[in-house]
């Protein structure tokens, strides 16, 4: 058996070759949840005009789908783990394709709103489900690699989200929109549903109370090592999200660049991350998983502390992409580790993994807020660059340690 080098204990997952459902699958359905999450900041204005109402209120859509996204996401996992990790992602994208698609005949924002809730209660399955399945089905030495081409998906979903969605509130109207995601949310639905009776994952046949699998997440949290991987990354969320939060504001009040110019460049976040997935398997090789956590919260530490220093507008694109780079440099290697919390209840450990995570980036625009508010965007970015560069010199010397001792 192979062992994990941070905890020391067998990995269940199977060979990249035996009996697994697609990568291309579960990224298909990781894509069309990043797109629906992220592609109605590009069309908040429209929606806000079609609505008569302003874009402040009108991100109560926002809101009401980022909330369950966060808070739900405990909930799937200890369900994973009992009745499969695919049976459940397959019915959730069904219902949130069922969701999307109903967005797109809202006859008002109420509607929308609680639309938009009920739908993030369903996406929230989707990655968490997904990240533990991979960790299942690959073993620790490859998985890494297979987790980096999974969230090329959620990239991707991002860039479209930032791109397209313009295209549609200008030209195509917003609600179709929704109605273009939703039926190939159905269509990802049928795919996935074939791939849960192809690959039949074993039903645990307990049937634990709730007050017990809400005691599960507390055992989860005196497993060695988890404090540190929950710990960094739900700090890396309130840095790494406080300081995407106010980018694009920021480049507009101190450049003058115009709002769209400034989202379109914001899409170099996802084209960084891109960069990471095609070529994690040269740097695992080369310099290993602590090095290129290293050399990812560096690079991120870096290109935060530029832009906070930047004397113009055109060093802004290659920085944003650097940040792409840097954050998925480190967090990929958060992530595969995460995979190896609880080996035997991987779901339930993902999904508090996905929700400290969900709360640094709840946190982070809050806090980093009060910065901008008290001095400026250019110390709330300082701020946040050195913060990362001091949270993976300090999470490094801890995985070291708990490795060696």
């Amino acid at each position: 058996m192979t062992k994990s080098p941070l905890y020391s204990q067998p990995v269940s997952g199977e060979p990249a070759t035996s009996g697994r459902a697609s990568l291309f699958v579960l990224g298909a359905a990781a894509f069309l949840v990043q797109a629906d999450a992220r592609v109605i900041d590009a069309l908040l204005h429209v929606v806000a005009d079609d609505f008569h109402t302003v874009p402040a209120k009108a991100s109560i859509v926002i809101s009401s789908y980022a909330l369950p996204y966060g808070l739900f996401q405990l909930l799937y996992g200890p369900i994973g783990d009992r009745i499969g990790k695919l049976r459940v992602t397959a019915v959730c994208v069904t219902l949130f394709a069922i969701g999307t698609f109903a967005c797109g005949f809202v006859p008002n924002l109420a509607v929308f709103a609680v639309l938009r809730f009920l739908t993030g209660v369903a996406a929230a399955a989707v990655v968490p489900m997904s990240v533990s399945y991979i960790g299942d089905k690959f073993p620790y030495e490859t998985r890494q690699i297979a987790l980096g081409r999974f969230m090329s998906a959620l990239m991707m979903g991002q860039i479209f989200a930032s791109t397209i969605g313009g295209v549609f509130g200008q030209y195509l109207g917003w609600r179709d929109m929704f109605f273009a995601l939703g039926a190939a949310g159905l269509l990802a639905s049928v795919v996935l549903f074939r791939e849960s009776r192809r690959f039949a994952e074993p039903r645990k046949a307990d049937r634990k109370p709730t007050a017990v699998l809400i005691t599960q997440y507390g055992h989860l949290l005196k497993r060695r090592g988890s404090l540190v991987v929950l710990g960094t990354v739900m700090i890396e969320g309130v840095f790494v999200f406080g300081g995407l939060a106010y980018l694009a504001s920021s480049v507009t009040e101190r450049f003058g660049v115009s709002t769209i110019a400034a989202g379109l460049m914001l899409a170099g976040f996802g084209i960084g991350g891109l960069i990471y997935s095609f070529s994690v398997k040269k740097l695992f090789a080369r310099i290993g998983e602590l090095g290129i956590f290293l050399l990812g919260g560096v690079v991120i530490g870096v290109a935060y502390v530029a832009i906070g220093l930047m004397p113009n507008w055109q060093s802004f694109l290659p920085l944003v992409i650097l940040l792409g780079m840097g954050f998925y440099t480190m967090h990929g290697t958060l992530q595969t580790r995460a995979t190896e919390i609880a080996p035997e209840a991987r779901g339930t450990a993902i999904s508090l993994f996905a929700f400290c995570f969900f709360m640094g980036q709840s946190l982070g625009p809050i806090a980093l807020g009060r910065v901008v508010e008290w001095h400026s965007y250019s110390a709330a970015f300082v701020l946040a660059g050195l913060g990362l560069f001091a949270l993976v010199l300090i999470s490094r010397m801890l995985f070291v340690r708990i490795r060696t001792s």
